[in-house]
């Protein structure tokens, strides 16, 4: 299948590659021209700018927009919807707002053009591992995307199936799911986004527990000289808190006992604060996301150990970089 790809960084360009992979035909645009380059080294079919990509699409277009969330992607759909005809569709793979969806696919109905959302977790391993993808849509016009969505999906894997799931595997069981109409994907990504959160800030809140033991408010006989490192690794090994952040934790407590390589200022991309705002209106009660999310907003001005974990773990799936102080 061919589909048009705007925005080729860390995931946008992982996408690109990993379609070629699976033998699908990409022609991709970013304003920097070297990205485009590369790609089209790689057999990409590069544009020089969002008309020359939607010249060379075949109909139905297909375009996947990769941009951060805000007003460069707003920018982008607004030019792509006066390019693009009836029947092509435009995907927004970023982490948009899911009420700028629902928006958004209401005024390109008017023009009979389809919108899909597709809230995408994979980070900077996406590429080899494949990316988790939650999606919002209509069915008709995400079936017609589908081989695009399987081919970037991490697939079955290593993982066992879960008990009581038999036959063929359906898409959930492959790291990909249509939850719902337009919007619904990115809701659901959004809410993955406030569990990260609370999960990482488990995490780093018990790092930091354990190398606080050698602190000279203890009595000298309750101290303990913990290896972080060793800790993290064995965890890894069949406890019941193992889990992908837990590597990436292990990952750089091996690189960097003390973490000195991060600031502990740990940003926060906004989901966090869109799932809050999606509890407080639904009278949902969500302490820990809650929590997690001021504790991200407070070691901007008072950090500590666990803070920079916070910032180690982002880095290793994202990319993200916080310099040090």
């Amino acid at each position: 299948m061919q589909i048009g790809i705007i925005g080729l960084g860390r995931m946008g360009g992982g996408i690109a590659k990993r379609l070629m992979k699976h033998g699908h035909t990409t022609v991709v645009y970013d304003q920097a021209e070297k990205a485009v380059s590369d790609l089209a080294s790689a057999g990409a079919t590069g544009a020089g700018s969002l008309a020359d990509l939607v010249a060379k699409l075949d109909k139905p277009r297909a375009v996947w927009v990769m941009l951060p969330a805000g007003k460069i992607t707003e920018e982008t759909i607004e030019t792509l919807s006066g390019l693009l005809e009836a029947d092509d569709i435009i995907i927004d793979g970023g982490n948009t707002f899911y009420k700028d969806d629902i928006r958004r696919a209401k005024a390109l109905k008017d023009k009979s053009i389809h919108y899909v959302d597709v809230g995408t977790s994979g980070g900077v391993w996406g590429l080899d591992r494949g990316f988790c993808m939650m999606i919002g849509g209509d069915k008709e016009t995400v079936d017609h995307i589908d081989p695009i969505l399987e081919a970037l999906a991490p697939g079955l894997g290593k993982i066992e199936r879960t008990l009581g799931r038999e036959g063929d595997p359906i898409r959930p069981e492959k790291g990909y799911i249509h939850a719902g109409p337009p919007g619904a994907g990115h809701f659901v990504k959004m809410v993955h986004n406030g569990i990260e959160y609370g999960i990482m800030a488990a995490y780093a809140e018990g790092f930091d527990v354990l190398k606080s033991k050698n602190s000279e408010r203890l009595p000298e006989d309750e101290r303990f000289e913990l290896n972080l490192p060793d800790i993290a690794e064995v965890w890894r090994r069949g406890s019941v808190i193992s889990s992908w952040l837990l590597d990436l934790s292990a990952d750089a407590l091996y690189e960097n006992h003390d973490l000195t390589q991060y600031s502990g200022q740990v940003a926060d991309s906004g989901e966090g604060q869109w799932t809050i705002d999606a509890a407080m209106e639904e009278a949902v009660p969500a302490y820990v996301l809650s929590a997690a999310l001021f504790a991200r907003y407070r070691s901007r001005s008072d950090n500590t150990f666990g803070d920079k974990l916070l910032s180690a773990m982002r880095h290793g799936f994202g990319g993200h970089v916080e310099m040090p102080q």
